[in-house]
């Protein structure tokens, strides 16, 4: 494809002007109360997430944070852990967006809420970001997390049984490019001691797969020419990934929904198993943001959707 971005949102990870905020809600809502509400959205540092994690319930699901994967700061993931938990639980490791520059695990509570309440475990951690890392030190933090969040889950921890948990993948947008190269090239997660077959799926929403060539001089320092090629998650496509479920908005002008389209074209033509969904209406952000409970915002079956690809998959995994 000719390249990763059709235009730059200068946008904060789960940061959305008042315009996107509009654009978001559903149709059925008045009009005077969706401008309130983006009024709302502006005081709160503009913040889209700030204002979903506010209203967000802590019913139903508890909290560990900040357990520690790796060295300095951000090698640390929050554990969102259901009411109910069995052996056979599934863990969603979840990798947020923020072009690879932005983006913390706290703003991403209504996501960990979002899953958790549905009865899924769900780790999410922080990673390296540019210019402390260029690419793929951000990778290797998101494969080490991973093990570690397998191993702590499946070896039982604060309160949980051990057990076969399935383990899914997911991520939005830079998040999804990352967890994109661990579903696709095992070398990542060989190296923390995880196989690639662990992986009960992988759910991409919004994800840049194939963004070859690089036209922006930043994007060209957070993936260096000779690196460059290893970053594209469609290279390692050979038929040995774990099934996969592609979306994206039909209106995403950052991240092109072709990105979604190539991705899942290669795990067919490789023998593998991909689904993709481009949603009219929904844009970039409206991926992620579909996931709130507790403020509905886009396309609510792209939570639907998802919450049955992990269901029908872990029963797979479970009844082997």
């Amino acid at each position: 494809m000719a390249g990763l971005l059709r235009q730059r949102a200068a946008l904060h990870p789960g940061v959305m002007r008042a315009d996107l905020f509009l654009r978001a809600l559903p149709s059925r809502w008045p009009r005077r109360a969706a401008i309130l509400l983006s009024l709302a959205v502006g005081l709160a540092l503009s913040g889209c997430a700030a204002v979903l994690n506010a209203a967000t319930s802590g019913d139903g699901y508890g909290v560990v944070s900040d357990i520690p994967y790796g060295s300095g700061e951000r090698g640390r993931y929050d554990l969102y852990i259901p009411a109910t938990v069995t052996e056979t639980t599934p863990l969603v490791v979840f990798l947020y967006g923020g072009s690879w520059d932005s983006g913390d695990k706290e703003t991403y509570l209504f996501v960990g809420q979002s899953l958790a309440s549905a009865g899924i475990i769900v780790a999410i951690p922080d990673y390296r970001l540019y210019p402390e890392v260029r690419f793929p030190g951000f990778v290797e933090d998101a494969a080490e997390a991973t093990a570690r969040a397998i191993a702590t889950v499946r070896g039982g921890a604060y309160g949980m049984p051990g057990g076969a948990h399935p383990v899914f993948l997911m991520g939005h947008s830079a998040g999804a490019e990352i967890a994109g190269l661990l579903a696709t090239n095992g070398d990542w997660l060989a190296r923390e001691g995880t196989a690639i077959e662990t992986l009960a799926g992988f759910i991409g929403l919004a994800g840049p797969y194939d963004f070859l060539p690089l036209t922006e001089d930043r994007y060209k320092q957070i993936f260096p020419q000779e690196t460059r090629s290893a970053s594209q998650p469609v290279n390692f496509v050979d038929g040995d990934e774990p099934p996969m479920l592609l979306i994206a908005g039909e209106d995403d002008t950052t991240v092109d929904p072709q990105n979604t389209r190539s991705l899942a074209a290669k795990m067919r033509a490789q023998g593998g198993e991909a689904t993709e969904i481009i949603y009219p209406g929904v844009d970039h952000i409206g991926a992620i943001t579909s996931f709130a409970t507790a403020l509905p915002m886009n396309d609510e079956t792209i939570r639907d959707r998802t919450l049955l690809f992990i269901r029908e998959r872990s029963h797979q995994e479970t009844a082997r």
